[in-house]
């Protein structure tokens, strides 16, 4: 079974057939899919302008597609090293179970469904690391009316495909 970074080479090389580019475009997806594997796939296509069913995509828009979806894994995969650090301090200290601030991380392990999109046409139209920086940044600071669980706005507005 092939990891993201394998998929993600395949995607970017030339030699592959278009199709391939886009089957493995998907396949990054089983890997990491922040909205959910649908949601995820239909914000790409919207976003990089091709379509879901599209065979013979433009392979420069998978190419930027897969761009978009790295760069969400990079704030990702930092976002887990924080957090993999902060419980080695807290067992360090002691402290063997997660707060109950932590149950979110706890669901959202590996970064599927982390800011699950139960329709595929409804997201927020910013890129997938922006949302993504921005939901961190709502979670990580203190109780307040812009976190998205106190009921204060989502990141990005969301858009309707």
């Amino acid at each position: 079974m092939a990891g993201f970074r394998s998929l993600a080479r395949q995607v970017r090389d030339p030699r592959c057939d278009p199709a391939l580019r886009r089957y493995s475009l998907r396949k990054c997806l089983e890997r990491f899919a922040p909205y959910g594997h649908r949601a995820t796939w239909h914000h790409l296509c919207s976003r990089h302008r091709f379509g879901p069913e599209d065979r013979d995509a433009d392979p420069a828009r998978l190419v930027a597609a897969l761009e978009e979806l790295e760069e969400a894994r990079a704030v990702w995969l930092a976002y887990e090293r924080r957090f993999a650090e902060r419980r080695r301090r807290e067992k360090h200290l002691g402290l063997r179970r997660p707060a109950a601030v932590d149950e979110w991380h706890r669901r959202a392990w590996g970064g599927n469904g982390v800011a699950g999109c139960l329709d595929p046409g409804l997201r927020p139209a910013a890129p997938l690391g922006e949302v993504l920086r921005q939901l961190i940044a709502a979670l990580e600071s203190a109780p307040g009316p812009d976190r998205p669980a106190a009921g204060g706005p989502a990141p990005g507005p969301p858009v309707r495909a």
